[in-house]
């Protein structure tokens, strides 16, 4: 059987913020499979970014699911709004969400698929209750807060090993990563077994472009 194709899934981040929607408006002409949509409160991770108004207002500016992944403490509490502003995916951290079985069905509930994410000290472990719940697993592969990290190694034997585990339990789960992914390191990351890539800073911030760099990514992974 074929290897399902690698999805990209460009992170707003790190994009210019006065012009979001443009941004939004040319990585998906450009070819991506979602668009990324970091949250953050300034109490899980140092930084605050943005809110559900936000996500709302890009909207219309893509077709493409968006896969907003809650970097936030309760985030139980932010599910409806989010799924409201037109979320297609929400991820949520086992870290900070004690109920998490019960915060992955009211997220089911409201039509949207449901993640899970793990910090790179958190163990596949937080995960065993849960995995056959989930529509996604995020592996940061950079601790969450900040942009333009670089990859962490040692991850990558820990994306192989949760493909392992999907696999042998025939679960249908994505696999996503995210944190310092690159052309260079998208191709080891997809090895181990990770099925959709977040890239930000190697995105917005590339020298030629979003579009040209997004392309770069995508041709890394199709010579696997």
């Amino acid at each position: 059987m074929a290897e399902p194709r690698i999805k990209l899934a460009p992170s707003i981040l790190s994009a210019d913020f006065s012009r979001l929607g443009e941004a939004v408006a040319e990585v998906t002409r450009a070819g991506a499979d979602y668009i990324h949509i970091d949250v953050m409160d300034g109490h899980f991770v140092p930084n605050i970014t943005i809110g559900a108004p936000v996500v709302a207002s890009l909207r219309p500016h893509t077709h493409l699911p968006l896969d907003v992944h809650l970097m936030v403490d309760s985030p139980e509490r932010h599910l409806e709004p989010f799924a409201a502003a037109g979320a297609d995916i929400i991820t949520i951290h086992a870290e900070v969400c004690p109920h998490l079985h019960r915060a992955l069905q009211s997220i089911k509930k409201l039509g949207v698929r449901a993640g899970v994410c793990l910090n790179p000290g958190t163990p596949l472990a937080a995960l065993n209750e849960v995995l056959p719940e989930l529509d996604l697993v995020l592996l940061m592969t950079v601790n969450p807060g900040y942009g333009g990290q670089p990859f962490i190694e040692p991850m990558l034997d820990k994306i192989a090993r949760l493909r392992r585990q999907l696999d042998e339990a025939g679960l249908g789960a994505e696999l996503e990563v995210d944190g310092g992914i690159t052309a260079e390191v998208a191709p080891r990351a997809a090895r181990a077994g990770a099925r959709v890539l977040v890239a930000g800073a190697a995105v917005f911030n590339a020298e030629v472009g979003p579009a040209e760099a997004l392309n770069r990514i995508r041709a890394s992974v199709e010579k696997l």
